[in-house]
Parts: structure tokens; C-alpha cells; sequence
């Protein structure tokens, strides 16, 4: 039931909130207070962070010290420190005091390279985040904090205190392991992302069942009217059509959509308002008058009855809009593609009782297992290699006509997206790439964002076919 169509548009959707919510890294405001020790420890905070970047092969203005370490460079805190505006931002004014700390850079990094910490960390393979932040709080706080030479060059600075120092050196620390927060960020983007899924499978549900509710409002309508003091003919002996409706019997009786419904506690007995809002405006309707007018009567008629009632009147209503709404945050742009499956499985339905397959109309949640995994992987993929993604991007945009640093989040998202599954779905033709995510910024970004991003992703896949990293067309 849930296509890829609708598994791309949810993974751009919660890479999109993902990354609007990321924050690498906790940075320490500068002090509101006098205290010197406070003005001190915050600017040794600095330049200890830029300190922790040259130490990963940050290069500071004209200097002539560097450092090349794999281990180190390729470690994903420095790496995420090094990106990371914030932190370039917050220690802008504090790189020419760099030179400063000259000659402590090789004695510390001598001291970490031939540290235990270091051996046991270059040794471990499939590194996680929490390794990392581990590493580098480590060596902050049993090599930064005890190195000779870093301390006499704090010394020549005229506002060091000792205890501006030490708290210079526990604010970094604490920095570094505040990084940890973005694993936490990532796991619960990842269980929302999969739980979207599953609040799509259960809209599905939902209306599905819908017409099994709005069918028995309605006999309680017509039974009542019976008990009417002056009840009419008409009162008294209904039309009984709407009521007696074959498609909605199939409904009810099908074992998989009712286990669902009991088994996840899906009802719409608590939404009396919105049954009786849409009840009107079916039986006002010129649908329902048609169909209660013909004195033919078969299932596929009672079928195209729901449909056209379903995409009609149900699915562009303001009533199931705003309910949707109140119910869940994952349904807000899902009701429109949900919907189409609900049509086809009423299709189903009654083709399969008049042919006689009479297999589950219900569609299961996924086709197949690997479109179950389809879009966590894109998810983890895109947010693994964003920088990557993101440097092809850049790569082709034309700075005289673009800033990329003021392009459109949305844009980068949907673009990376795009070359995640380009990279690593050989099976899925690039064609079939380009239109759905064209698509998907037409519906999501700016007017002219479908047309830049065919651009930018057709340069970016000439280059890669250079590079060698595809070969499909």
C-alpha cells in the first residue's frame, strides 16, 4: 500500500525537520557577567575550539603549522566541527590570537597519537558517535588539561586566571559531548520516520472503514424516522439502498480489515460530528440522489457509488481536513495519496466478488520487504553522506546567479535525496529518480525549484558517470 511515491515524499519530509532541528553542538554563550574569570574562561573556550579544528587539519590564516591524520580528520566530531557555522561564527574573532598556541599544537598532538586513548580508538572498528565524543572528551580532559606547554602559552595572555582556565577546559568538554544529542536526534528521526509509515497504514485503515460507519448512521436515521409521531409513507417503508449497499457489506465482513481496525483500536464512533457532517453531504448530494434513483442494483454499481463518494465528497472536505488534523501530525499531507488507495482497493473488492478471486482487497502495508527497507535506508544513507551529497551539489551551482549558502533547505534535501537513491539503487532508472523528485519539489519547495534541481541533478550525474561512481542510465 505504501509505494515508493509516498515513501520518498515522507523521507524528504522528516530529513527536512530532521536537519532544521540538528544542532551538532552545544556552544556556550558569551558570559553576561563582569567576572573576569567568566570573560576568560569563555574567550580560552575559544581558542580551544580552534585549537580542537587545527588539531584535525583546520588550516588558520597564514600559519605554517598543520597536522594530516586520518584517524583524526575523518572522525566525525572534527568533521562535524569543521562544518559547522556556529562554531566557525563563534570563533571568527579569536583567530588571530592562534599563533598564540603555536608552539603547544605539536606537543599536544604528539601526546595523542602516543596516547593509550588513542591506540585503543584507532583500533576499533565501526566507530559509532558515542566512541568519538568519548575520544575527544578524553583527551580534552587528560591531555589538553595537563599539557605544560598549553598552559604557559594561556599565561601570556593578560586576562588568564587559573580558574577561567580550568572552566575553559570543562566548557569544551562539555561541547564535544553534547554531540552525542545529535545520535539521539537521529535515532528518534529514524522511529518517526517509521512510525509515519505506520500512522499512513493506519489512515488507510481508517478509511477504509469509513463507509461501514456512514452506512450504519444512516439505518439509524432511517429507524428512527419510523418512530416519528407523524411518520410519512416514505417514513415508514425507506429506500433501503444505501443502507443495503454491497460493497460496504464486503467491508464489514472482511476479517483483515477488522482485525486491524480492533487490533490498533481504530474507530470513528468518537467522531460523531464529522459521520453526521459527511452523511449530509452525501445524501445531499446528486451522487447519492442518482444512485438511490436507479431501479438497477448490482455490486459494481454500489461500488462506484463509494468511489465517487470518496473522491467527491469525503477526501476534499474541510470536516475530514481539520479532523486529520487534530488526530495526527503525520496525516497532513498523506490523505490525498492514501486516498487513491482506498479507491483501488473498493475496485478490488468488488472485481473480486463479481470474478470470483476473492482475495484480500486490504493491501498490506508494504508490496515486499525491500520496499519496507526502502526508506529508512535513503534516510540513513542521505544523512551519513549529507556533506558528501551536498558538496556535488555546490559543486554545479553557478555563484554568479546562485549563492548556495541562501539556497532553498528544501532544495538541498530533495536533491540529496535524489542522488542517495541515484548512488546506491542500481535497479531504479535515473529517469524514474528525476521525475519523482521533481515532482516532489513542485509540491514541496518554490515555484521554480523543479526546474533548478533538473539542472543541478544532471550535472551532478555526468560527473559522477566520470567519476566512475554510476554506470546505469
Amino acid at each position: 500500500m505504501i509505494n515508493r511515491v509516498l515513501i520518498r515524499m515522507k523521507v524528504v519530509q522528516m530529513l527536512f525537520s530532521h536537519f532544521l532541528n540538528l544542532n551538532e553542538f552545544k556552544l556556550y554563550p558569551a558570559p553576561e557577567s563582569a567576572s573576569r574569570d567568566k570573560q576568560y574562561a569563555y574567550t580560552f573556550y575559544l581558542d580551544l575550539l580552534l585549537i580542537t579544528l587545527r588539531l584535525s587539519g583546520y588550516k588558520v590564516g597564514t600559519s605554517t603549522i598543520s597536522f594530516s591524520n586520518k584517524y583524526i580528520e575523518e572522525n566525525k566530531i572534527s568533521r562535524a566541527l569543521k562544518g559547522d557555522p556556529a562554531v566557525k561564527n563563534a570563533i571568527y574573532k579569536r583567530t588571530p590570537e592562534a599563533k598564540r598556541y603555536d608552539s603547544a599544537l605539536e606537543s599536544i598532538y604528539n601526546e595523542i597519537t602516543k596516547s593509550a586513548i588513542y591506540r585503543s580508538y584507532t583500533h576499533r572498528k565501526d566507530k559509532t558517535i558515542a566512541d568519538e565524543t568519548s575520544f575527544w572528551s578524553t583527551v580534552i580532559e587528560t591531555i589538553f588539561s595537563k599539557n605544560a606547554e598549553l598552559l604557559s602559552a594561556a599565561r601570556t595572555d593578560e586576562n588568564f586566571t587559573n580558574v577561567g582556565y580550568e572552566n575553559g577546559i570543562q566548557m569544551l568538554s562539555d561541547t564535544i559531548k553534547s554531540c552525542g544529542d545529535s545520535r539521539k536526534l537521529f535515532i528518534e528521526s529514524k522511529n518517526a520516520l517509521n512510525k509515519s509509515f505506520d500512522k499512513a497504514y493506519e489512515l488507510y485503515n481508517r478509511l477504509l472503514i469509513l463507509p461501514v460507519y456512514l452506512t450504519a448512521l444512516q439505518d439509524r436515521r432511517l429507524d428512527n424516522a419510523k418512530n416519528k409521531y407523524l411518520a410519512t409513507a416514505e417514513d415508514l417503508n425507506p429506500n433501503m439502498k444505501f443502507v443495503d449497499n454491497g460493497l460496504v457489506r464486503l467491508l464489514s465482513e472482511n476479517e483483515k480489515l477488522n482485525d486491524y481496525c480492533q487490533d490498533n483500536h481504530i474507530s470513528w464512533n468518537d467522531d460523531p460530528d464529522f459521520l453526521m457532517a459527511i452523511l449530509d453531504k452525501i445524501t445531499a448530494s446528486d451522487i447519492y440522489a442518482e444512485y438511490m434513483a436507479d431501479e438497477e442494483s448490482s455490486l459494481e454499481k454500489d461500488g462506484e457509488l463509494w468511489r465517487q463518494i470518496m473522491r467527491q465528497i469525503i477526501l476534499p472536505s474541510d470536516e475530514l481536513a481539520e479532523l486529520l488534523e487534530s488526530k495526527s501530525v503525520f496525516w497532513n499531507d498523506d490523505v490525498e495519496i492514501i486516498g487513491t488507495f482506498v479507491i483501488k482497493s473498493f475496485r478490488k473488492a468488488v472485481s473480486g466478488e463479481e470474478t470470483g478471486k476473492k482475495e484480500s482487497f486490504v493491501l498490506p502495508q508494504f508490496k515486499d520487504r525491500e520496499d519496507e527497507k526502502f526508506g529508512e535506508s535513503l534516510f540513513v544513507d542521505t544523512i551519513n553522506n549529507f556533506d558528501t551529497y551536498r558538496g556535488y551539489i555546490d559543486k554545479f551551482i553557478n555563484s554568479s546567479q546562485w549563492d548556495p549558502e541562501r539556497l532553498a533547505f528544501m532544495d538541498v534535501i530533495i536533491m540529496s535525496v535524489a542522488i542517495s537513491e541515484i548512488i546506491n539503487y542500481p535497479s531504479i532508472p535515473i529517469a524514474v529518480t528525476l521525475n519523482e523528485f521533481i515532482e516532489i519539489a513542485n509540491y514541496y519547495s518554490t515555484p521554480r525549484s523543479g526546474q533548478f534541481i533538473n539542472g543541478i541533478l544532471f550535472s551532478v550525474i555526468n560527473f559522477l558517470r566520470e567519476e566512475g561512481k554510476i554506470l546505469k542510465k
